[in-house]
Order: C-alpha cells, then structure tokens, then sequence
C-alpha cells in the first residue's frame, strides 16, 4: 500500500516536472525569465537620444547594480550604472542637465540612466566606437585605457583582454560582454 502511494507521488512529480519543462521550451521567450531587463523605456528613449545601442546600457547597469535603485558601491559610485560623483556631476555639466542632482542620480532611474548613456556615447566618440575600449574605459576610466592603448599593453580587442593590467577591468569586460550577447540572443529587439 505504501509502495503505490509512493509510486503514485512520484508520477505526479514527473508529469509536473515535464508540464513545466515543456512550458519553458514552448514559450517563445522562456530565457527573458533569467535575464530580464527593468527599465526599458528609459533604456530606449536615452539610447535613442544618445545613438547609444540599448544591449549595451542594460548589460551595463545589469552588471553594475542589477537593476537596484538607490545602490551605493563602497567606492562611492551612484544609481542604476554606478557613476562615481566626479564623473557624474562632470557629466551633468557637459551634457547641460542642471536639473539633475547626486540624489536623482541615486534615487530615479531616468536620471542615472541619462547621465550614464551620455557618459557612454562620450566614451565611444572618444574610443571610436571600439565598444570593448568603451567597457573598459566605463571600468576603469578613460584616462587609464588610453594610456593602455598607447603604450601598446593592450590592443583593445575582446581577445586581448588578458593583457589588461587590472583583473577587475578584465572581468567587468567579460562580465557586460556575456550579459550583452545573452541579452542580444534571447531579446530579438529592444
């Protein structure tokens, strides 16, 4: 009697684990539960304001903050992409957005977003659209990636990452790049 109670509780188990099986394979975007992206109308509207490709800005506020508002790292950075508060009030000035302040930048995810999309077309228009330099220099700073570039410690490339002098820059590459193609491959478009 115990026997094909047992037996019976298992069988249902198995039809509940393949119904959900089945589920996941037959939704056309089953993936999108693993690797969702918040934000997405503030991701559009600034990377098409700033000609910013969205993939790129929500892999890299998935790696920074994970989408949690109000994240401060123990360096000091801020918001959903995680400017530190030099960076971010440099970058309030020159893209003349005086009515955004270090608490928007914390606290609203259009402000974080705005600021951090600007910084991003910057970095390209200054690494030429090399989109690994753009990670890199996100990471690291400019400053530091440019003095890589030419001093020939690393040729920009995804490749070469490993010749990154400093590992967490090398990760943080690695990082966004992988979020950026799952992200690519399971959304058809933004």
């Amino acid at each position: 009697m115990k026997a094909l109670r047992f037996l019976r509780k298992k069988r249902v188990l198995l039809v509940l684990f393949i119904g959900f099986v089945a589920v996941l394979f037959l939704s056309t975007n089953w993936m999108s539960w693993f690797y969702p992206i918040y934000y997405k109308d503030n991701i559009r509207e600034q990377a098409e304001r700033y000609d910013v490709d969205p993939f790129l800005i929500a892999s890299i506020i998935r790696v920074e903050s994970n989408y949690k508002l109000g994240k401060e790292s123990k360096k000091g950075a801020l918001g959903l992409m995680q400017l530190m508060p030099d960076t971010a009030q440099w970058v309030m000035e020159q893209a003349k957005l005086p009515e955004v302040t270090m608490d928007h930048l914390k606290h609203k995810p259009e402000a974080s977003i705005a600021i951090g999309t600007w910084y991003l077309k910057n970095l390209n228009n200054q690494f030429k659209g090399n989109r690994i330099a753009v990670i890199a220099a996100y990471n690291a700073g400019p400053g530091k990636v440019d003095g890589w570039l030419k001093k020939g410690v690393w040729d920009g490339t995804l490749e070469s990452v490993k010749d990154i002098p400093i590992g967490e820059t090398r990760h943080y590459i690695q990082r966004v790049i992988y979020y950026y193609n799952q992200y690519t491959r399971i959304y058809s478009q933004f």
